[in-house]
C-alpha cells in the first residue's frame, strides 16, 4: 500500500532490529515533540498540514537530540549511540507505543490522552541498559471518526491506512499526475492532510506548541486561494524557507494547487 514510495520496501531487516542501525544497541529512547499551532490559515485559503507550518522539524528536532546525548554522556560518561528524525528504517510509532507515549489509532497515528498526536516522534538509538516503560492501552474504543470523515477512504480497516490513497501521499510523495478520479475529493488540501487529526476526539486536549521555531511565516497564515494561484517562485522561496513544503518543490505544489483549482 506504500504506492512509489519504494524507499518503505528497503532495510526491512533494521527496521525490526535496531543493533543494525547502532552496533551494540540496548535502548530506544522514544521522544515526542508538540506542533499544535496557536494560529491558523486564513479560512478562505489552500491547507496545508499543521506540521509544516514552520520551520523543518528534521533540523529543529536532530539539534535537540544531539543535545540531549551530549547531555547523557556529560552526565552518566561514555554512551554511543545516534539520533533519529523520520530519517532512517526506524519503526518510530510501534517502539513509541512499547514505550508507553500513546497507543496506535485506527488512523495509525500514535495518540495520547493528555495531548492527542499533534506530535513529531524521534529516537535516540542507545548502548545502554535503561529501566524501561511499559505501553499503555488503546483508548479508541468504538470512535470511527477518522474512518468516516477520510476524504479518500484511505483509511480501509480500522489500524491500516493505504498509503497510496492519502491526501498526503499525492501531494507530497507523488512525482506525476495525480490521478483524475482524485478530483473533488481533497478539500483544498494542497500540502498533506490534517482530517483524520482534525476530526480525533482526543485531539480536543491538543495544546500549543511552545517551539519558536514551529511558528508560521505571518505572510502564510494570510495567503488567500487567489495568492495561491498567483504564487511565483521568488514568493515560495521566501515564505517557505527552509520549510517541510520544500518537499514537494514549487513545480509540486504548482501542480496540486492546479489540481485543486
Amino acid at each position: 500500500m506504500n504506492g512509489q514510495m519504494t524507499y518503505m520496501e528497503n532495510n526491512f531487516d533494521k527496521r525490526l532490529d535496531p543493533t543494525l542501525l547502532v552496533d551494540g544497541a540496548k535502548s530506544i529512547v522514544s521522544l515526542l515533540l508538540n506542533y499544535y499551532p496557536s494560529e491558523f490559515q486564513n479560512q478562505d485559503s489552500f491547507k496545508i498540514s499543521k506540521y509544516a507550518y514552520g520551520q523543518d522539524y528534521h533540523f529543529v528536532i536532530k539539534e535537540k537530540l544531539n543535545e540531549l546525548l551530549a547531555s547523557i554522556q556529560s552526565t552518566i560518561g561514555e554512551v554511543s549511540g545516534r539520533a533519529f528524525v523520520d530519517s532512517a528504517p526506524v519503526l518510530d510509532k510501534a517502539w513509541a507505543a512499547k514505550s508507553g507515549l500513546g497507543w496506535i489509532g485506527k488512523n495509525s497515528n500514535l495518540i495520547t490522552k493528555k495531548t492527542g498526536s499533534f506530535y513529531f516522534i524521534a529516537e535516540l538509538i542507545i548502548d545502554l541498559d535503561l529501566e524501561y516503560d511499559n505501553a499503555t492501552t488503546d483508548h479508541c474504543g468504538t470512535c470511527t471518526a477518522c474512518i468516516d470523515a477520510c476524504p479518500t477512504e484511505a483509511i480501509v480497516a480500522p489500524h491500516v491506512v493505504d498509503g497510496s490513497k492519502c491526501i498526503s501521499y499525492f501531494t507530497i510523495e507523488l512525482k506525476e499526475s495525480i490521478p483524475q478520479e482524485m478530483k473533488g475529493k481533497f478539500n483544498d488540501w494542497a500540502f498533506g492532510c490534517d482530517v483524520c487529526q482534525d476530526v480525533c476526539p482526543w485531539n480536543k486536549f491538543s495544546k500549543k506548541h511552545q517551539e519558536p521555531l514551529f511558528n508560521p511565516n505571518p505572510k502564510l497564515l494570510s495567503m488567500s486561494k487567489k495568492d495561491w494561484k498567483e504564487i511565483t517562485e521568488e514568493t515560495f522561496k521566501s515564505v517557505f524557507k527552509n520549510s517541510p513544503l520544500k518537499r514537494t518543490k514549487f513545480d509540486g505544489l504548482k501542480r496540486n494547487i492546479d489540481f485543486l483549482d
